[in-house]
């Protein structure tokens, strides 16, 4: 029940997200912000939560290959997902892989001249790095070490990022039943690796526990590098750097009370 409880809190930030981002215009700085400040809380959270975590269980080896398995996983994937976002409106070289402005600004078109691939992609993104994620949280349940830490560093991150996807849908046409439909069965997925992560994983051998675990934040580590800072910095500039900040001090505090 724990566990349930714990996956409902972290993956209700996609549906708030996709609620908001599917109805109302954000401010681009205000999306930067809060992106720059799930960046931050994602730091402490894969240091601490994951990778620390997945060293303990398996060693330094299975710790490095795990992470370096999620970062490459996580990179080809964020390509491939970058050429479906183009689709037939391919963006020139060096461009933004999101284009937050427009999902932001942009009134949804009478008829959709692109499948919405662009929210789709972060949508798929957020599935990617949150499932080795949620896992990890129920696994930490299940061995009774907390998890609040991560729990936290989950629900700040899905936030924007739902609230970004959900925007580019909208732009592109789609109707507020997909863009929610999409993001609660993202919901529920990730609510039910806590579960398992919390069950079958937590009596599982630590050295099978250690791979997940560091896999988690090498597809982490990668969508920081890969998608959050960048948009960040992008659409708030410098001063993302504080909200960044306080997003990493909130974790720490968290993890070490």
């Amino acid at each position: 029940m724990e566990s349930l409880i714990f996956g409902v809190i972290a993956s209700s930030a996609l549906v708030i997200g996709a609620l908001v981002g599917g109805r109302f215009t954000i401010p681009k700085r205000a999306l930067a912000a809060m992106l720059a400040f799930a960046a931050g809380a994602l730091i402490t959270a894969l240091t601490f939560e994951l990778f620390e975590e997945s060293y303990q269980q398996g060693g330094i080896r299975r710790a490095a290959l795990g992470l370096a398995a999620g970062a490459v996983v996580f990179t080809l994937l964020s390509q491939q997902l970058d050429r479906l976002a183009e689709g037939k409106h391919p963006q020139p070289q060096g461009s933004e892989k999101l284009d937050l402005d427009a999902a932001a600004t942009e009134k949804p078109p009478s008829t959709a001249s692109v499948s919405g691939s662009a929210g789709l992609a972060l949508l798929a993104a957020v599935t990617l790095d949150g499932v080795p994620e949620n896992v990890a949280l129920g696994v930490s349940l299940g061995e009774g070490t907390g998890g609040i830490t991560l729990l936290v560093a989950i629900f700040v991150s899905n936030f924007p990022e739902a609230l970004v996807g959900s925007a580019s849908m909208r732009a592109q046409g789609r109707s507020q039943t997909f863009i929610l439909g999409t993001w609660l069965i993202c919901a529920l997925l990730l609510t039910l690796a806590v579960v398992v992560g919390a069950g079958p994983l937590a009596s599982s051998a630590p050295e099978t526990i250690s791979l997940p675990l560091a896999f988690a934040a090498g597809a982490v580590l990668a969508s920081l590098a890969d998608t959050l800072m960048p948009e960040a910095y992008e659409k708030g500039g410098p001063t993302v750097a504080l909200s960044t900040a306080a997003g990493f001090v909130l974790s720490y505090v968290l993890a070490t009370v």
